[in-house]
């Protein structure tokens, strides 16, 4: 049996609110804090959102923009983890074998809520979390999301078919 292997790449990013708000700060559907929440119609998951645009490259299909502009504008739904579910149902045949991420940002601090983050993922996606990876850097403080202005990610996922 041969497979084809194909690979997506995403990217979203988002400001940080000013410190007063009371919007949740969620990443890989994760809630964090000590940090205010992100500038967004949805509850802005960088996370979930990069993913979802992998997953548009995989398959064409817009999601962000799209399928979760009808959820959170017409349905009220600001749950990312509901455009990451919508988003896995455009896959068809293409079985996701790896998802990787990786999160510059100054703030929070994702080191101890990594491996949290990574099962919150292969949940969503209906993985193991060996099959996630993520990564996170300050990058040096050199561009906004370094400085603590918002959270910047990008999101592979690489799907194999069997034929």
């Amino acid at each position: 049996m041969t497979y084809r292997v194909r690979t997506g790449i995403g990217q979203d990013s988002h400001r940080f609110l000013p410190p007063d708000s009371s919007k949740p700060c969620v990443i890989a559907g994760v809630i964090f804090d000590d940090v205010p929440g992100l500038n967004a119609n949805s509850d802005g998951d960088v996370v979930f959102h990069a993913i979802c645009n992998a997953i548009s490259s995989l398959t064409g299909i817009l999601i962000l923009g799209a399928i979760a502009d009808d959820l959170c504008l017409k349905d009220g739904i600001t749950d990312s983890a509901v455009y990451l579910a919508e988003a896995m149902k455009t896959l068809g045949k293409q079985k996701v074998s790896h998802v990787a991420v990786t999160i510059e940002a100054k703030k929070p601090k994702l080191k101890e809520r990594l491996l949290e983050m990574r099962t919150s993922i292969a949940q969503g996606m209906q993985l193991e979390v060996s099959q996630v990876g993520i990564t996170a850097t300050t990058g040096e403080g050199l561009t906004d999301f370094g400085c603590g202005d918002g959270i910047q990610c990008f999101a592979i996922v690489t799907t194999e078919e069997a034929r």
